[in-house]
């Protein structure tokens, strides 16, 4: 602004509104000065050019109304360069002062009035927004504190009044948040901050100012959470996926220990595989426990009380079994349950060394006796001769000694006071029995008995003695007692030699535990324990970067071929000493599991010739005929490829492992054993550690083995029958699994037609042949016809031949009867000419030597099943040949007529 004057009136800059008092012209002499108030108030508007005075500008001169001395020309403005062009100010204070004309116009003697104070303030308008003074703010706390302040945001305003220029008050835009704001921009938290809930927040901040306008831009506040510094294991992924038969998996590959800075003098870490919950304890092969004996190296002679029921071991069919660990063979007992062992099965001798092995889960203890194996008397008595059980947490053995010359007491009962017995987790028991000392060993480590009775030997007695699993029979009550509650699997007795530690350790070893490979650099600052079975490693050190590199190494193995799916849980247990030897830094647990991922299950196939016939005189020859001549098994599994990443490609490879059982069962009646049985050469069987058990039902190969060596034994498999004469055809099955049945093969069956010879007979008279042949025939082309009309389509080439071929016969059928015919009237005129003489049949005429329909069915029969024809044409030539065997056979045998054995031997391989 300006604020202008002239000679006579105020500058137009700062029109004052003055009223200019002129009194009359000046006189010749100016004798007075002006006069103005001493003090005046102005106030101007922003962007104004006018001065409102308080009170208005007023100046007056006693000279009035001389011309030029009485008037007032102007005003002066004294102190500071105040033309207000540059800077507008809130308020301004300057002098003022009145000066006459003087004495003419030139201005000569003019009088000036005193000076007076003018004060002008500037009235502002809200013409600006606030404006933060950083585009973003920042802080990091800590979590778990309250602080007063974290940080302060600051906004300006350009307005120049106080009223405008000033912030009033801040707020946060952003809702929900655990932080509030002053007036003064300073920001805290409402509550303690916790770094697992939040890493970092974000929030929007504005500004006011005094007259109520909002920042014209929010401004975003970033406020990090630090987690406070605590001991614990960093890097740790708390699901790891294990996938099958890619060997060892490093579980802690990034894991490090932190320590928050505090002097460390040694660490001890436990790392524990959790696997109770898999089978028997961990993951291991299921196998019967005998096959399994006999891989860790046991000699012969075990005996498997507790087996997988089957054909040849069906006193375990009904006894509630545990089917949810893979085939595991676990047994259930609910305190109702036991089983009688057949007779004759154990032989054990108590004068001779014997070892009793058994796997249990038990728990809780009870106060009554749970009997586990049990040997007494059989009728009678209760007398227990042997016996192991449990009671109030004890396992006992009870052992009572046969009668001898001395009766002096011996020792008779043995206690292990043990927590293994009712802690609910699967444990392996084995008892070497070398009286009168018993070594026990459970899950490979050995217990001394804590209390041995004595007692009195058994009085002699030829009571015959029952054994039983699950309770004790009392022969003098005929009923069971002493029930056991808990789950028993694998249970055997071995007689006449001890089970050495190192079969022992085989059986309980699990095929899953962890495993660590120590680096070069660190092994001699680390040391590493193990326990038995590999569930559970100790690492102990004092320098924690090779802790640290241990910790990274270790990992988990499963060398299973196909083991169980799920979780394994994983618990690494701390303890942090400083060099007081005292815990100064207490580390969590940290937790998480491995899982096993699903195998990729086999497929076992058993293909071959599944039809074939044979003469009788093979079937009663001491060779027998021979089932499975071209058996093969394949296994296979099954797996998507993705060949491009639109397609996935399902391909089948072909893979090997073992089998552990072949099992062979008639389909029909059960074998007869007076004329007909299944052999196989044990030495072929010994050679390859296989055994084998047969009753009426079929054949049952047991052992782990390859699948080749599976394949030599079963091609070996004989069928013999001695007594043909009513034997047509005999079907078999075959199935083959692995692991216990986890895997089990298709059914592979095989039906075996036996072909027929007759040896000549003397010939009959032909007046006795004509209805025995003809109704025969009859016959014969009624069911030949009723089996076409039972086949499904017929293919249109086996049309063909039925076609021909019923035509031949039924031409054969009308020759023969007018042959017949023929001969008897011939017998009849020789009779009636008085011949002496029984006229013998013509063979020429009348001599069947073999069906030619048999034969070329038989053919084509055979033949189809070589080339692999569907079964609607094999079903064609096996209906019909069938029935024209049979019928064949039957005229033969009725009319006592020949036939050519070369011709009913045909075989066509």
């Amino acid at each position: 602004m300006r604020f202008r004057g002239n000679k006579h009136f105020a500058s137009a800059g700062l029109v004052l509104g003055l009223l200019l008092l002129c009194a009359a012209q000046a006189a010749k002499v100016n004798k007075h000065k002006p006069w103005i108030e001493t003090t005046y108030h102005g106030i101007v508007t922003e962007n104004d050019d006018k001065v409102l005075l308080d009170p208005p500008l007023i100046a007056l001169d006693k000279d009035a109304p001389l011309r030029y001395a009485g008037e007032i020309c102007g005003f002066r403005i004294h102190g500071q360069n105040v033309p207000f062009e540059a800077v507008l100010q809130k308020e301004h204070t300057f002098t003022i002062q009145a000066y006459d004309c003087g004495e003419g116009p030139d201005g000569a003697n003019m009088k000036k009035s005193h000076k007076a104070t003018v004060h002008i303030q500037v009235n502002d308008i809200n013409e600006y927004s606030p404006v933060f003074k950083e585009k973003s703010y920042k802080a990091t706390v800590i979590e778990g504190k309250k602080y007063d302040s974290i940080l302060k945001v600051e906004a300006v305003d350009a307005d120049c009044s106080f009223q405008f220029s000033q912030i009033c008050s801040y707020e946060i835009v952003t809702p929900d948040v655990p932080f509030t704001i002053d007036k003064d921009g300073f920001i805290k938290n409402t509550e303690k901050l916790s770094y697992g809930k939040e890493h970092m927040y974000k929030l929007t901040v504005t500004a006011y100012d005094c007259g109520k306008n909002r920042a014209s831009e929010d401004v975003l506040v970033k406020i990090s959470v630090k987690p406070t510094c605590k001991p614990s294991w960093k890097g740790f992924n708390k699901r790891i996926e294990y996938e099958p038969g890619t060997g060892s998996l490093a579980l802690f590959p990034s894991m490090h220990l932190e320590t928050c800075d505090e002097p460390i003098t040694s660490i001890r870490a436990t790392i524990e595989l959790e696997t109770n919950h898999i089978g028997k304890g961990c993951d291991r092969d299921t196998y019967s426990e005998k096959s399994l004996h006999k891989l860790c190296g046991a000699s012969s002679g075990t005996v498997e009380l507790l087996p997988a029921p089957s054909s040849s071991a069906n006193w375990t069919v009904g006894l509630p079994t545990d089917n949810g660990h893979d085939s595991d063979q676990v047994f259930e007992f609910n305190g109702t349950q036991s089983i009688k062992v057949p007779d004759g099965l154990v032989s054990t001798s108590l004068k001779e060394p014997f070892t009793v092995s058994v796997w249990m889960r038990h728990g809780p203890g009870a106060h009554e006796k749970e009997t586990i194996l049990c040997n007494s008397d059989k009728t009678e008595m209760n007398r227990h001769h042997y016996s192991l059980y449990v009671h109030n947490c004890r396992l006992i053995l009870l052992l009572r000694q046969d009668p001898s010359e001395a009766e002096n007491y011996k020792p008779a009962e043995f206690h292990w006071k043990l927590d293994q017995v009712c802690d609910k987790e699967w444990h392996h028991y084995v008892l070497n029995v070398e009286f009168p000392t018993v070594s026990l060993f459970v899950d490979g480590n050995t217990f001394e008995p804590f209390l041995v009775t004595e007692d009195y030997p058994l009085h002699a007695s030829k009571i015959e003695t029952q054994l039983t699993i699950g309770a004790c029979w009392q022969g003098g009550n005929a009923r069971m007692a002493q029930f056991f509650r808990g789950n028993l699997a694998g249970l055997m007795i071995r007689s006449g030699k001890l089970e050495n530690k190192k079969v022992i350790d085989c059986l309980y070893t699990c095929k899953e535990g962890l495993d660590v490979q120590l680096p070069e650099e660190v092994a001699s600052a680390v040391k590493v324990d193990f326990n038995p079975n590999q569930s559970s490693l100790t690492v102990e050190g004092d320098d924690i970067d090779a802790f640290d590199k241990v910790m990274q190494h270790i990992s988990y193995l499963n060398s299973r071929q196909f083991p169980t799916p799920g979780i394994r849980h994983l618990r690494i247990s701390t303890t942090v000493k400083c060099f007081n030897e005292e815990t100064c830094v207490t580390v969590p647990d940290a937790e998480g599991y491995v899982m096993v991922l699903q195998p990729e299950e086999p497929k076992i196939s058993l293909s071959g010739i599944d039809h074939f016939a044979r003469s009788a005189a093979e079937f009663e020859s001491p060779e027998g005929v021979t089932l499975f001549p071209e058996l093969r098994i394949v296994s296979t599994i099954t797996r998507e490829v993705e060949a491009d990443p639109e397609t996935e490609t399902v391909v089948s490879e072909e893979i090997m492992h073992n089998l552990d059982t072949c099992e062979v069962t008639v389909i029909g009646d059960e074998l007869d054993g007076e004329h007909e049985s299944l052999e196989l050469d044990v030495s072929q069987l010994q050679q390859r550690g296989l055994e084998m058990s047969s009753s009426n039902l079929g054949l049952v190969v047991t052992g782990v083995n390859t699948m080749s060596n599976y394949e030599q034994v079963l091609h070996l498999i004989r069928y013999k029958n001695w007594h043909t004469e009513a034997l047509f055809d005999r079907k078999f099955k075959l199935v083959c699994s692995e692991l216990n049945g986890r895997y089990i093969s298709n059914d592979f069956k095989v039906e075996v037609n036996v072909i027929h010879t007759v040896n000549p007979v003397e010939h009959a008279n032909n007046a006795m042949m004509q209805p025995n042949f003809i109704n025969p025939v009859h016959h014969l082309v009624f069911n030949i016809i009723a089996c076409l009309l039972t086949l499904p389509v017929v293919p249109s080439a086996a049309t063909i031949v039925i076609v021909v071929c019923v035509s031949f016969l039924v031409f054969m059928i009308i020759l023969g009867v007018f042959r017949i015919r023929a001969a008897h009237q011939r017998t009849m005129r020789d009779q009636e000419n008085g011949k002496e003489n029984e006229m013998d049949w013509d063979d020429s005429a009348l001599t069947i030597t073999v069906n030619p329909m048999e034969v070329t069915f038989y053919f084509y029969f055979h033949r189809s099943i070589q080339l692999g024809e569907d079964n609607a044409t094999r079903s064609v030539f096996g209906c019909v040949y069938n029935i024209l065997r049979d019928g064949t056979n039957k005229l033969l045998y009725n009319n006592k007529k020949s036939i050519t054995p070369a011709l009913m031997d045909l075989t066509f391989k």
